[in-house]
């Protein structure tokens, strides 16, 4: 399920940039060039889509910090 919300985040943000670029005329050729809408579209494409993949690292660095836990029946046992 975290992979989904790292490649939606991934793509939302590769989107937001182009909807942004386009909204700002710097990529012509499109009904989206020239038009303030999709110039905020894309900002908030890019501000939500680099929440998401902030908040997919992190749970997959916590996951992956609690698997390499040591088991406690693995460790050595102290005498006296």
């Amino acid at each position: 399920m975290m992979t989904v919300v790292g490649i939606i985040g991934i793509l939302l943000t590769l989107a937001g940039v182009v909807w942004f670029f386009q909204g700002i005329g710097v990529l012509p050729g499109s009904f989206m060039t020239g038009q303030d809408f999709w110039a905020v579209a894309g900002i908030l494409a890019v501000i939500s889509g680099i929440a998401l993949v902030r908040i997919w690292r992190r749970r997959v660095k916590t996951e992956n910090a609690s698997s390499e836990l040591p088991i406690e029946d693995d460790r050595p046992q102290q005498e006296g």
